[in-house]
């Protein structure tokens, strides 16, 4: 498969989240916030995998959906960790960081997509229409 950065951003930050966890169970004897956190951070890796080999565009276009939404998540649940002081100020920020960048990804993805398909259905419809009138010429 060929190389996407979305993908492998997406990976980059499962990773990340899944070593947070581990530290914050381990260091700071918290499971709570940890457990949600590890599940919508490493979920739009997931979904982007999905979305990758979706059935159609639409497939396409509701995992990555997914995605954005799990990523949303995530950035709540590092919020939380910082204002409960579970998260130092640069760890915080870093993190912060990619989940803002994977969101933007994600969102322009789901655009780039969106006008792709309706461009598609006008190019089809146009074909469709112009037929139309061409084989009433006919008739």
């Amino acid at each position: 498969m060929v190389a996407s950065p979305i993908r492998e951003k997406s990976f980059a930050f499962a990773v990340r989240i899944v070593n947070m966890c581990k530290h914050l169970k381990s260091q700071k004897q918290e499971f709570e916030i940890s457990k949600q956190i590890l599940r919508s951070g490493t979920s739009p890796g997931a979904n982007v995998r999905e979305a990758q080999n979706g059935e159609s565009a639409a497939d396409f276009v509701h995992k990555l959906s997914i995605a954005q939404k799990e990523t949303a998540e995530t950035i709540y649940w590092l919020d939380l960790l910082y204002a409960t002081n579970y998260l130092g100020e640069t760890e915080y920020q870093s993190l912060q960081k990619d989940a803002d960048e994977l969101l933007r990804m994600i969102r322009s993805a789901i655009i780039t997509k969106k006008k792709n398909m309706v461009a598609k259905a006008l190019i089809i419809v146009g074909i469709i229409t112009s037929g139309g009138y061409l084989m009433s010429n006919f008739i």
